[in-house]
């Protein structure tokens, strides 16, 4: 006899998990599918949160041995412990996967552990390790089970030597060589985690510049700031060959010019993006299809073909983010409970995670000349605050994009210690569509690293900033 509820979730991760909580919240009776043996998903389990801890403990080694003697800490010289760098990820990731299973109980949300597919458009059926299987009917499903690792055609992961970002979190050592294939966010987060670290780091990149995604001129600074740490850079090549022979993986590639370049390392991580894990659902038993990238098509309320059937995350159209996982999570919650939710995709922030980190969110600067919009800009170093010096962060910028007439804000964009945590501020001004100047005629701490967003808000209006 199937069980029945209200909603069944199937995935676990930020959206999922979001998602079952807040229709709980709203009285709904909800179920939670998840494979893994723990909840969290992709981001809390080999994401999101072991990534940051791994950027902050590689943080704290390269600033003990670079800073340290600057700020008047004599120490010796440290020495990079992995096995307890990763045994503390290991603890943050377990903490947080706890958490979220306690938000489970404390809202009554019955989790089912296994593997969930559609037996019919009402039924989830959800496969046991002990090979048992159990049916879900469903008044409501929502599919949110996120993404996995992309690859290229030619080259055989062996998650040894030729890995994903998966294996990257768990290096017993600290790699001698490590060649990325691919620029973006993924890439750059753990290259830097492991050039910090002592490796050398190569990074491979098909477009003209890193994170492609953000603006050109975050992506010019962070190459050079990465550049500091000992990582080379080579952009405009395709691979076209990866080998490995013993522990040696040789990766060929292409330039611009068509002349073929190779490097030899001891680890290749693959890292060309993610692809929607759509697989082994049983979608055609719904009587759903995917795109040709896999991804489930759905209209503004996330509604696939089937109304009743719903998907979010990285399974549908969009960054693949989570906190844009989570507010889609919330949207089909409260969609079903009859409430009128809204998300502005324009409005959802992107990070990069390095040191210094890089936060946009609105439009770049290239889209807005693609658009032929008229627009004027802003910017401000964050090395002419006090605040940066005193923590000798110094690097890095803050850029401010606006309407040239109207003087809205369009873009902003941010390369500093703490821009993960600045760009909130841009998101709440460009939520109630405030102007440059609005923003420069708020009072800002001093001395604080937000100084540099009203400085540039100041250089937007067309009045000098302060401080330069």
């Amino acid at each position: 006899m199937a069980q029945s509820y209200d909603l069944v979730v199937i995935g676990s991760g930020p959206g999922g998990y979001v998602c079952a909580l807040r229709a709980a919240q709203l009285g709904m009776k909800t179920a939670l599918v998840e494979k893994s043996a723990t909840l969290g998903g992709t981001c809390l389990n080999v994401g999101c949160i072991p990534s940051k801890s791994l950027l902050d403990s590689s943080e704290h080694f390269y600033q003990a041995k670079k800073s340290f003697k600057e700020h008047g800490i004599d120490i010796s010289e440290p020495v990079v412990n992995m096995e307890q760098m990763i045994a503390r990820k290991a603890s943050v990731v377990q903490q947080t996967c706890d958490g979220v299973q306690y938000l489970m109980d404390k809202n009554k949300i019955d989790v089912h552990q296994g593997w969930g597919r559609f037996e019919d458009a009402q039924t989830v059926v959800v496969a046991k390790e002990d090979g048992s299987e159990e049916s879900l009917s469903a008044k409501n499903v929502v599919i949110a089970t996120g993404s996995e690792p992309g690859n290229l055609p030619f080259i055989s992961l062996d998650g040894e030597r030729i890995i994903t970002s998966t294996e990257a979190l768990e290096l017993k050592e600290v790699p001698g060589h490590m060649i990325i294939i691919g620029g973006g966010v993924i890439g750059l987060e753990l290259g830097s985690v492991y050039a910090r670290l002592g490796a050398q780091v190569s990074v491979v990149e098909y477009a003209d510049r890193i994170i492609p995604g953000m603006d050109g001129s975050m992506s010019k600074e962070l190459m050079k700031s990465m550049k500091k740490l000992g990582v080379k850079f080579f952009t405009s090549h395709q691979v076209n060959e990866v080998t490995r022979n013993g522990d040696e993986v040789t990766v060929k590639a292409k330039d611009k010019k068509g002349n073929e370049v190779e490097w030899t390392g001891d680890r290749c991580l693959v890292s060309v993006g993610r692809r929607p894990f759509t697989d082994k659902l049983g979608l055609e038993k719904a009587g759903l299809e995917t795109d040709e990238r896999g991804r489930i098509p759905v209209n503004a309320h996330l509604q696939t073909t089937k109304p009743h059937i719903y998907a979010i995350g990285d399974v549908v159209r969009g960054a693949m983010l989570a906190h844009k996982a989570e507010e889609e999570g919330v949207l089909v919650a409260e969609f079903m409970a009859g409430q009128k939710p809204h998300i502005d995709y324009n409005l959802i922030p992107n990070v990069v995670y390095t040191w210094p980190e890089v936060a946009g969110v609105g439009k770049t600067e290239e889209q807005l000349k693609e658009e032929k919009a008229d627009y004027k800009t802003g910017q401000f170093p964050i090395r002419a605050l006090g605040r940066a010096r005193a923590s000798m962060d110094i690097e890095g910028m803050v850029k401010i994009l606006a309407d040239a007439k109207t003087d809205e804000v369009l873009g902003v964009h941010i390369i500093s210690a703490r821009a993960a945590d600045m760009i909130a501020e841009a998101v709440v001004a460009m939520e109630f569509r405030a102007s440059a100047e609005d923003i420069a005629r708020i009072s800002h701490a001093h001395p604080t690293y937000m100084e540099a967003v009203k400085e540039a808000a100041l250089d937007a209006t067309g009045k000098r900033p302060l401080h330069i």
